[in-house]
């Protein structure tokens, strides 16, 4: 007998909406819990057989894949725009976890790859450093422009 179980998550700020199918397509279980480590991982805990999970890449991503690929057979973290069937029909939460976990049955999601920790912060902290420089660079500018607009004179780099 397979117990596979394929787990569609659509998440959001403060739940996430669940839909597990089993090795047939058949809906299992529809379930909302809050998006905080313990809720999840206590779900999980509480499945049984080999759980495949999918969610679409989003602010929670790079989190919750870390979170729970040490509990799960499979983590697949799918392209929002590449997924064409989860636009199609109605939308709500619950129709796209069903439509993610139908997809992930289905085998029929494009994955998006998520790096090691290490590169992730490296590449956090220099996503930082451009958005801090671009946003000085603002502030600058903005602040020559009032000096400017009162005749104070800001040639240069300083203000």
């Amino acid at each position: 007998m397979n117990d596979a179980k394929y787990i569609g998550l659509d998440v959001h700020q403060a739940t996430i909406s669940v839909a597990i199918l089993d090795a047939a397509g058949k809906l299992v279980m529809k379930a909302i819990m809050e998006t905080k480590a313990e809720a999840i991982l206590q779900f999980i805990r509480g499945l049984r057989g080999s759980l495949r999970v999918t969610f679409e890449e989003g602010t929670y991503a790079a989190w919750l894949h870390d979170l729970l690929k040490a509990h799960v057979t499979q983590v697949l973290v799918c392209y929002p725009r590449k997924n064409a069937l989860i636009k199609d029909g109605n939308k709500n939460d619950r129709i796209d976890g069903r439509k993610l976990a139908d997809l992930l049955h289905l085998d029929n999601l494009k994955p998006f790859y998520h790096s090691e920790t290490g590169i992730r912060t490296l590449k956090e902290v220099a996503r930082s450093y451009l958005a801090l420089t671009r946003d000085t660079t603002r502030v600058i500018n903005r602040l020559k422009a009032l000096y400017r607009s009162w005749e104070i004179p800001c040639a240069g780099q300083r203000v």
